[in-house]
């Protein structure tokens, strides 16, 4: 695709003025959030937007409120230029580019907490991360005033704390979960591949690997959901993870842990190698 213009605005008020042109012209509009770094899998949530609208906003704030003190939120990568550069080729209409001051004005008071979904997986290590997660996208959501919202469901949690919260909320918007995008040999595209060092990153298709066993045994009713989480640990310090945060098999929009598969479920993990957090996710068939 040509390279087209890419209108980068960085208050609410212009990026409303612009999606209240294109509404007034009949278009739907797309919202892609995201913190920047961008690889191939956000430019995939941008062209799943583009199937389902006439104009696409892509998003990049770097959310202070969803690090912890201890997490790299300073480290976090970050390159606006060159990020622009990839949302300008694959035909992007808008970056909304906002400071801190913009999204949390002085005397910012509110956040939104999901409840359940919040409760386990990533949550208790990550204290206030999806706390962050909900209040920011809430506030993309009501600015940004689109028709569809679109994340990736490498971030699976994430996206069902989303979707509950646009929807207990009544907001105006479609919430689109689109397939995560890999590596030829199976690792999930993500900002934080990039602390990996090479020795680490020769060990990380290991999860994807792991997961995509569980799930088809599962599917295929070899083992039972307790006894693949255990396996999974362990295949995973084996294959040289520094440690397991979780592997867990949950129920697919609850996130509620599964005894065994009835419905659609999910098998999902977070573990890290050396200083890196690494998070997947596949579902199961049934």
């Amino acid at each position: 695709m040509a390279e087209s213009p890419l209108t980068i605005v960085r208050t609410v008020a212009e990026m409303r003025r612009h999606v209240a042109d294109w509404h007034r012209a009949g278009q739907r509009v797309a919202l892609v959030p995201t913190m920047g770094a961008l690889h191939e899998g956000h430019l995939s949530l941008v062209r799943a937007g583009q199937a389902r609208a006439q104009r696409v906003i892509a998003t990049i704030f770097v959310n202070p409120t969803q690090f912890g003190p201890s997490e790299d939120f300073t480290a976090y990568p970050r390159g606006e230029g060159a990020d622009a550069a990839k949302l300008a080729q694959v035909g992007a209409d808008l970056l909304f580019a906002p400071g801190v001051a913009e999204m949390y004005p002085k005397g910012f008071a509110t956040t939104i907490h999901v409840a359940g979904l919040t409760d386990g997986l990533c949550a208790p290590f990550r204290p206030g991360h999806f706390d962050g997660v909900a209040t920011v996208v809430s506030k993309l959501l009501s600015q940004a005033q689109a028709d569809i919202a679109l994340f990736g469901e490498k971030d699976y949690q994430q996206l069902q704390v989303i979707k509950r919260m646009a929807r207990d909320l009544d907001l105006p918007v479609e919430i689109v979960g689109v397939p995560t995008v890999r590596d030829a040999d199976g690792v999930a595209l993500s900002s934080r591949n990039a602390y990996l060092s090479a020795e680490e990153r020769r060990i990380v298709p290991a999860l994807p690997r792991l997961l995509r066993e569980i799930a088809a045994r599962l599917a295929r009713n070899e083992a039972a959901p307790r006894d693949e989480v255990a396996r999974g640990r362990a295949v995973l310090l084996n294959a040289g993870f520094t440690s397991v945060d979780y592997v867990d098999v949950t129920d697919a929009e609850s996130l509620k842990p599964l005894d065994r598969i009835e419905g659609p479920a999910r098998v999902l993990a977070a573990a890290w190698l050396g200083k890196t957090r690494l998070i997947d996710n596949m579902p199961v068939g049934v």
